[in-house]
């Protein structure tokens, strides 16, 4: 009677494990989705901010230390056209105000004291309003490239921090070969170009 106890198999009902199963591996997929993963230290963004903040630490964080004097030379001549453009704007406008005010005091008047025609200033007021918006112009299109240039730090920070994450492989190539066939049935020979790219 005991050996019959003992090699009877105890009846397991399969829906039961199963759920319990499934249970256990449901449990598991939470576990994997929490995990994060790793925490890239050169994000674009990243360096983004930091030319917009500063321009040039966006290309440093990125380690192109030799972009750095190209953009502060850059913004530099584009401030020094601003700052040029805005003195002479400033100096024919005050010139072209006091002429209309009847004044003949002015910078402009007699540049050199040669008195070339007696009683006629060097400069007309047409001649002073014509400098004044060619200058006011200057000024406003240097302002412009100015921004175009402090936009392209922060473009070329980002693209450059992006270009640093891009992965090459050994295994991508590119490989461009002459291309002739002889195509005997017509006699003619047909050439080109044969790109290959192998990734």
């Amino acid at each position: 009677m005991l050996c019959t106890l003992h090699a009877q198999e105890t009846a397991t009902d399969t829906l039961r494990v199963d759920t319990v199963l499934t249970k256990k591996q449901k449990r598991k997929l939470k576990k994997k989705n929490e995990i994060k993963g790793p925490i890239d230290p050169l994000k674009p963004s990243k360096a983004a901010f930091y030319s917009a903040v500063l321009p040039g630490l966006g290309q440093a964080y990125n380690k192109r230390y030799w972009k750095i004097p190209l953009v502060w030379g850059a913004l530099g001549a584009g401030i020094y056209a601003i700052t040029y453009n805005d003195g002479q704007y400033n100096s024919f406008r005050s010139a072209f105000k006091r002429r209309q005010a009847g004044f003949i005091d002015d910078e402009y008047y007699d540049l050199n004291g040669s008195g070339i025609v007696p009683g006629e200033p060097d400069f007309s007021d047409e001649a002073l309003q014509d400098a004044q918006e060619r200058f006011q112009r200057d000024r406003d299109l240097s302002l412009l490239i100015t921004i175009g240039l402090y936009a392209l730090n922060i473009i070329d920070a980002n693209v450059d921090a992006h270009l640093k994450q891009f992965n090459v492989d050994e295994k991508l190539s590119m490989d461009i070969k002459p291309y002739l066939h002889w195509e005997e049935q017509y006699g003619q020979a047909h050439y080109g170009l044969a790109l290959q790219i192998k990734f």
